[in-house]
């Protein structure tokens, strides 16, 4: 049996994974994670140091409050990309982000449900296979993915993004990733108001597709898209 200064020492992965977007009628689901890979009293250290950086449910925070998270901890919005593992300074590299996108086409193959938790098990299986030992995987809301690595111990957890702050890291550089994609989609498709409500259905957006029409990235079956298909 380790003694307890051998489970200080020895290593512990543990995943947070959320994603955002599920609602808006156009654009994809920008799932995240955030990883961390050390041992459980640098874990100790990381998490008060995004307690103190205010981490929490980005739904919770204003976009100048999201976006300086996301400065203080050392990431440049323009930089960051689809794929990409991203290992933080701030955190010594033990903790990683890393984004996956549930693009329009594939949430209507699957749908939006489907949609969503593959990308987050794309998200997942970036990190599972990095080490021999178990990663401990907790996926925001009341469901988890099928057919995950056998190298990951999955929990969902309600309202995670408030409860974990690796979740609500995940969420924070999903939800700001998210925007500002839509933002640069608000140049492409002028006249949707993309930059000021990200897809969600709102009045102006509604309207706009009754008046504009459909653009190629609309989720064509969702209601108030395929009505006027």
């Amino acid at each position: 049996m380790q003694n307890l200064d051998d489970l200080k020492k020895s290593e512990f992965r543990l995943a947070g994974l959320d994603e955002v977007g599920r609602g808006p009628l156009a654009g994809p689901v920008i799932s995240g994670v955030a990883y961390f890979c050390g041992t459980k009293k640098s874990l100790l250290a990381h998490l008060e140091k995004l307690v103190e950086l205010k981490v929490t449910d980005s739904k919770k925070l204003t976009t100048k409050k999201r976006r300086k998270i996301i400065s203080d901890i050392g990431i440049d919005l323009e930089s960051l990309e689809i794929g990409k593992e991203i290992p933080l300074k701030i955190f010594n590299e033990e903790i990683s982000l890393y984004l996956d996108e549930a693009s329009h086409s594939e949430i209507d193959q699957i749908n939006i449900l489907q949609a969503s938790l593959t990308s987050m098990a794309r998200c997942a299986h970036c990190f599972a296979d990095k080490s021999d030992s178990l990663m401990l995987a907790f996926f925001d809301g009341n469901k988890i993915p099928d057919q995950l690595s056998s190298k990951i111990k999955a929990a969902s957890l309600i309202k995670g993004d408030s409860k974990s702050a690796l979740i609500g890291l995940a969420s924070i550089v999903a939800k700001e990733f998210r925007d500002f994609h839509m933002e640069k989609l608000a140049k492409i498709y002028p006249g949707y108001g993309f930059e000021k409500h990200a897809g969600y259905p709102t009045q102006q957006h509604r309207e706009a597709i009754k008046s504009l029409g459909v653009t190629p990235i609309h989720r064509k079956s969702f209601k108030g898209v395929k009505e006027y298909l």
